[in-house]
């Protein structure tokens, strides 16, 4: 019963089922006043363009302080959870502070506004998935850019003066991570062009995995048919050509039970019974 209850109170969880699908509603409606709410004052900076930009600074700023209102009247204990801590900072962070004389609105909290653009997008399953993805393959790129480049200048710095110092070294790493090749800076000795063949593998994979991840990210496999339900789910519904044949089985069926009557009475084994028909009526001689 308490791991019932303590499960049940989970920060930012809906408090019920009808929270939960006003969320969604909510959410899915407050996307598109969000992101112009994020944007909008990098176009018009609050404060520097007369009442126009006074206005445009209120009112984004209003979206946001809806937004985390809604979201903390709906969840358990909202402002514990790491989303409610940062939805709390944006709000405070981006209110209409230069409505007081002398304040003026930093382009850094401008560009706070951005940061909660990148919340929305890690708070969907598919954007979290797309980015701890990513973050592993960037994780594993970064590895190899970093052991590649040091392999290369500890064997390039004496006799190629390209690779001067550590920050060159990183440098022609990340160009050939990226497969783009400027040329400018060439590994002459067998290490460093061993070291430029992993990276290169390397950053031919990360080039694959990206375009496979975003390619399911913006479910461009929606080709691939839909996995059969699991077992205990309700039956799907049924179609009008399902429907059809089940009508079509039937009248067979009534039509065999009538040819078997037939010839059961032309052989003479029964007598005669009444005919059933598809209409539900008996006939008899």
């Amino acid at each position: 019963m308490d791991i019932a209850a303590e499960s049940s109170t989970q920060p930012g969880r809906p408090r019920s089922a009808r929270d939960a699908a006003f969320l969604d509603r909510f959410n899915a409606r407050m996307r598109l006043p969000i992101v112009v709410s994020a944007i909008l004052p990098l176009v018009i900076i609050p404060g520097s363009t007369g009442w126009v930009g006074v206005a445009v600074g209120v009112l984004t700023w209003l979206v946001f302080l809806i937004d985390f209102v809604v979201q903390a009247r709906y969840r358990d204990h909202y402002t514990r959870t790491g989303f409610g801590r940062f939805d709390l900072f944006v709000v405070i962070a981006t209110a209409p502070w230069f409505l007081i004389p002398g304040a003026q609105a930093g382009q850094f909290v401008v560009l706070l506004r951005l940061a909660r653009l990148a919340r929305l997008v890690m708070a969907t399953r598919d954007a979290r998935r797309l980015f701890e993805r990513l973050g592993r393959v960037a994780l594993t790129a970064g590895g190899v850019v970093v052991v590649g480049s040091l392999v290369a200048y500890h064997a390039e710095h004496s006799v190629n003066p390209e690779f001067a110092t550590v920050g060159d070294a990183l440098w022609w790493g990340l160009v050939t991570l990226t497969t783009v090749g400027y040329g400018d800076i060439v590994p002459k000795t067998t290490a460093g062009r061993w070291a430029a063949v992993t990276i290169m593998v390397t950053g031919i994979a990360v080039l694959g995995l990206l375009a496979g991840s975003l390619a399911s990210f913006f479910r461009l496999d929606s080709a691939i048919p839909p996995a059969e339900p699991p077992t205990g789910t309700e039956p799907r519904a049924v179609t009008s050509g399902d429907a059809a044949l089940e009508a079509l089985t039937t009248e067979v069926s009534a039509l065999r039970h009538q040819v078997d009557s037939l010839a059961a009475r032309l052989a003479g084994t029964q007598p005669a019974p009444a005919t059933p028909t598809p209409g539900g009526d008996e006939t008899g001689d």
